[in-house]
């Protein structure tokens, strides 16, 4: 049931961050899922270094952290992603 959850976690946080990004991006959904599942993890790990722990209720901090790490993860993603599409499309 825990790679569920990545999975959907994943999934809306690349969505997310894709809407936050300006501009199109051309990465496919998986890549954007896996790209929200590793903004998940980073973002965690930044909350654990700034010293958020699990909390009572509902863990803001924890959840503003993941969306930053995974908009930054998308974002670099994509620009890897088009460069070496983006390449390929033009030798063909």
């Amino acid at each position: 049931m825990g790679w569920l959850w990545a999975i959907i976690v994943g999934l809306v946080l690349g969505l997310l961050a894709k809407a936050i990004i300006p501009g199109k991006q051309h990465s496919p959904l998986w890549l954007t899922t896996i790209f929200g599942m590793l903004g998940a993890v980073v973002g965690n790990a930044i909350a654990r270094g700034f010293g958020v722990e699990e909390t009572k209720g509902i863990d803001w901090s924890r959840h503003i952290f993941q969306v930053i790490a995974a908009v930054a993860i998308v974002y670099l993603g994509d620009s890897l992603y088009m460069s070496t599409v983006g390449k390929r499309k033009h030798r063909a």
